[in-house]
């Protein structure tokens, strides 16, 4: 079986959704034969759902990851390379490419081009493979990237690596001893950045596509109060990225 899918399979299984899931269906399964630790179960899931899905607890959970770097802001020195990591899409011919990619991809290629517009002598390297659709999505952020105005010569693109991992790998013989901005989203960077260090590329992070806005403004009852499915997104976000950078330090423990 392909280690690519079996990493994520069990990153799904590890998720707040399917731990609820599986809690779920536990409390079915033993209604009648074990009513306490059915009820365990249950009681144990709705905590879970109602937790994961308060403002404030997922605003505390993914703040550290996004408080790692500032966003970036002009230097001095002509920059290489602005690499964009790649995140999804789905292709869809009667939208226009834009529409396609997903927001984590969108936001990416309009930090990229905020950039570009500071550092105009900069190629940019998208990245991501197809991973289920019929086209990369590299490519697929290179025609977003033309549409909106940037010469094709200027784009490379790396539509091979699976995950960011492979991305470092692929893409650090082409930038290392370079000067390298790499765009991805906030709470995703800090483990980025160490996959590039591990492949010998100092990275200057361009940070993107924050979840957590405003916090010093005052706010109302419901953000500590009140379940909402978009606090559970960032919930799973922060956890995956969590168990992300575990496992990248438990690699390093064994090398």
């Amino acid at each position: 079986m392909d280690l690519f899918f079996i990493k994520k399979l069990i990153a799904m299984l590890i998720m707040p959704m399917s731990i609820i899931t599986i809690l779920l269906i536990l409390a079915i399964l033993f209604f009648k034969a074990k009513p306490k630790f059915s009820f365990k179960c249950l009681l144990s899931a709705s905590l879970l759902l109602i937790i994961s899905s308060l403002g404030f607890v997922a605003d505390k959970l993914i703040l550290p990851l996004e408080n790692d770097f500032e966003p970036y802001s002009r230097i001095d020195s002509s920059i290489d390379y602005i690499v964009i990591l790649g995140c999804g899409h789905t292709t869809d011919d009667a939208l226009p490419v834009t529409a396609q990619l997903y927001t984590c991809s969108l936001q990416r290629l309009v930090e990229a081009i905020r950039i570009s517009n500071i550092h105009p002598e900069a190629q940019i390297i998208t990245s991501g493979a197809a991973l289920g659709d019929e086209v990369a999505n590299a490519e697929k952020v290179k025609q977003a990237l033309v549409l909106l105005g940037m010469k094709e010569e200027k784009i490379l693109v790396e539509s091979f690596p699976k995950d960011t991992e492979e991305e470092a790998e692929l893409i650090a013989p082409r930038v290392r001893g370079k000067n390298v901005i790499l765009i991805t989203n906030a709470d995703h960077m800090s483990r980025s950045v160490n996959y590039f260090a591990t492949q010998g590329v100092t990275v200057i992070p361009a940070p993107a596509s924050y979840f957590t806005k405003g916090l010093g403004q005052e706010k109302e009852w419901s953000y500590y109060l009140t379940p909402n499915p978009n606090n559970l997104v960032q919930t799973t976000t922060a956890w995956y990225e969590y168990l992300g950078l575990t496992v990248q330090w438990l690699k390093t423990l064994f090398k």
